[in-house]
């Protein structure tokens, strides 16, 4: 999986049998052709043998983006990344059955675009889902008014 560390979207992701580099190579080349990122990104990554590989380095300096890996023993650094995941697990995986790798792949790639990044409202992106609040960010970037998200709560009366 690639997410956008911005808006949490999933830009990128790959499925297989084995953690092969193949896996991350894959996704990490569909987010960079979905998101045609501009140079000196940092991707970060966790210290899982398959993405430390020549050919994941290479595509990232390759595209001008900057390698950043988890620091050892340091369970914040991918955080973020682990919580995708467990929500992935009882949103998904946990509640389905499929009936081969192929029925899997057609829904993750359906709960992933059209519920995870579409629809789910995220509570980091003042209860929005990923594309409305990338939709918002490039809407207050043109206004030159940085964008925030929002969160209201009813006032009690007293």
């Amino acid at each position: 999986m690639v997410r956008d560390a911005f808006s949490g979207k999933v830009v990128g992701w790959s499925l297989g049998l084995r953690l092969t580099t193949e896996l991350p190579l894959a996704a990490l080349t569909s987010a960079i052709d979905s998101r045609k990122p501009q140079p000196r990104l940092i991707h970060h990554s966790d210290r899982g043998v398959q993405d430390a590989p020549a050919a994941c380095v290479d595509t990232l300096v390759r595209h001008g983006m900057i390698p950043r890996t988890s620091r050892p023993v340091n369970r914040y650094d991918n955080a973020k990344c682990e919580r995708f995941m467990k929500t992935l697990k009882q949103e998904e995986i946990y509640c389905s059955e499929y009936r081969d790798m192929e029925d899997l792949r057609t829904n993750l790639s359906v709960f992933l675009g059209r519920y995870y990044n579409a629809t789910r409202l995220h509570s980091a992106l003042g209860y929005l889902s990923p594309v409305e609040f990338e939709k918002r960010a490039a809407q207050s970037a043109t206004a030159d008014v940085p964008p925030a998200p929002r969160m209201s709560f009813l006032k009690c009366r007293g």
